[in-house]
């Protein structure tokens, strides 16, 4: 069935039909919805080169990824969040650009010729840092876009979707607390990735909450890598008054804190407790059964789908407010945590 032999069955004429399947804002609920009922029962597909015609899209979604951080592309939670992004896209007709900028290229630039050559209808910002100036700048270049996390010194309205992660850092030190932890470590991400940042807060927000003093040599922060968590994590081992308890900010940099710890002759979840973050991703498993780890989870592949939701709703609808989605997580018991061992 093509779009013609659609319209004449509808008795609607084929700019309304083509508008009701493409999301105008125009076409009433009732209209759209009685389209999109009757093309499915029909096996209508449309035209995509027609559809980009039609509505001046590109039907292509951006990505720019620096490699300035030299494991970005075989970073599992990249990964996974490509994958979940993806989903959305291919179900709607859309395809993925990935423009890969080498550390000495210009990463403006890239956005500049994306929006003067048309080649795409938005782009994706990952990875935001607590001061990202691809935000004012992809505003006033006037290219559409969504963020994967949020800026926290970015004061100008933007798109974004984000996980609590003040919040999950508070629950999870509050947890370790409520165990009678009070030497508790924090293996963070690099901290001028505004996740990071936020994670620091709710940690230092917990603790002070407690009564408790900021240490700074039980706080580190790093590419989040399991080598990163397994020397650390003997560093700490080696202080005169270790911590009893550490948070890592991801599941490889637990896997290295719990290599550490039991090369040091000791137990996890006994002698030192662990609670770390798990995106839930697809090649490291927190265990299907009882977990491995005590963690706060979210699907960084379901956050994929969400945003790319919101995305394409901002390209049908480009006068919209920019649409603003906070994450929250939930924390799981697993084998990694136990009461703070009696000195």
């Amino acid at each position: 069935m093509n779009l013609r032999e659609l319209s004449e069955l509808l008795n609607l004429s084929q700019t309304t039909v083509s508008r009701a399947l493409n999301g105008f804002p125009e076409v009433s609920e009732r209209t759209r919805e009685r389209v999109q009922r009757i093309a499915k029962q029909n096996n209508y597909a449309p035209n995509k080169a027609a559809k980009g015609l039609a509505t001046g899209q590109t039907l292509t979604i951006g990505h720019v990824i620096s490699t300035s951080n030299q494991n970005e592309m075989v970073n599992p939670v990249f990964g996974d969040f490509v994958a979940g992004v993806g989903e959305v896209y291919s179900a709607n007709g859309y395809k993925m650009l990935i423009s890969v900028v080498p550390p000495e290229e210009d990463e403006y630039q890239v956005y500049r010729d994306l929006k003067a050559q048309s080649t795409v209808d938005a782009v994706v910002i990952q990875s935001p840092t607590v001061n990202d100036g691809r935000i004012s700048f992809l505003t006033e270049l006037g290219l559409p876009f969504i963020v994967h996390g949020r800026a926290s010194q970015c004061e100008i309205p933007y798109a974004w979707l984000d996980v609590n992660n003040r919040s999950a850092f508070i629950r999870a030190t509050d947890f370790l607390f409520d165990l009678g932890h009070r030497r508790i470590a924090l293996l963070n991400g690099s901290e001028h990735m505004d996740f990071a940042y936020r994670r620091r807060q709710g940690y230092e927000s917990s603790l002070q909450s407690r009564g408790l003093n900021i240490d700074r040599e039980l706080m580190f922060s790093n590419e989040m890598t399991e080598s990163y968590g397994y020397h650390k994590t003997l560093e700490l081992l080696e202080l005169d008054n270790p911590p009893t308890a550490i948070l890592t900010a991801s599941i490889i940099v637990a896997l290295g804190a719990r290599r550490a710890i039991q090369e040091a002759g000791k137990t996890v979840g006994r002698d030192v407790s662990i609670v770390t973050h798990d995106d839930r991703l697809s090649y490291f498993q927190n265990s299907d059964d009882i977990p491995i780890f005590t963690a706060t989870k979210s699907s960084v592949r379901d956050a994929g789908r969400r945003l790319a939701e919101m995305l394409l709703q901002i390209v049908a609808n480009p006068d919209m407010q920019p649409p603003n989605e906070l994450l929250e997580v939930e924390l799981t018991l697993g084998k990694s945590t136990g009461p703070a061992p009696q000195k």
